[in-house]
């Protein structure tokens, strides 16, 4: 038998996943990852993608745009500032995000004139939000 173990994804939202899964691949910040059971401690930031649940039940995608992952010997929890599941999202949703995305970049641009660091990161989370609706081709 497969070794599994337990995955909670929660957004301020909602509670999206409570389930146990035999492996969680996450979009962290510093790389994609998979935890699986056995995993060593980490904790990590999210970057905006998809997030992916495999489950004896089969594969449950999510779209998260940024948060926290712990991964503890008991298992894997998300902490999404959203999240949502793949099926539910829109191509308005997605439009939503970029142009949020935008906002933010324009607004990094505005505030922090030749200081490169908030601007790149700005630019960063646009980049990763339009290769996201890439991803989900909506």
């Amino acid at each position: 038998m497969v070794d599994t173990t337990q995955f909670d994804l929660v957004s301020p939202e909602r509670r999206l996943a409570s389930v146990a899964v035999t492996a969680v691949q996450i979009p962290g910040a510093d790389g994609d990852m998979t935890a699986m059971a056995g995993h060593a401690p980490t904790i990590t930031t999210l970057r905006p993608g998809v997030l992916s649940a495999e489950g004896p039940d089969g594969t449950t995608d999510y779209v998260v745009t940024g948060g926290f992952a712990e991964i503890t010997a008991v298992g894997v929890t998300v902490l999404a500032e959203r999240a949502m599941p793949k099926s539910e999202v829109t191509a308005d949703d997605m439009a939503a995000l970029i142009k949020e995305a935008e906002g933010a970049l324009a607004q990094a641009k505005e505030t922090f004139v030749n200081e490169p660091g908030p601007v790149d990161d700005a630019a960063k989370l646009l980049a990763d939000m339009v290769a996201v609706g890439d991803q989900i081709r909506v």
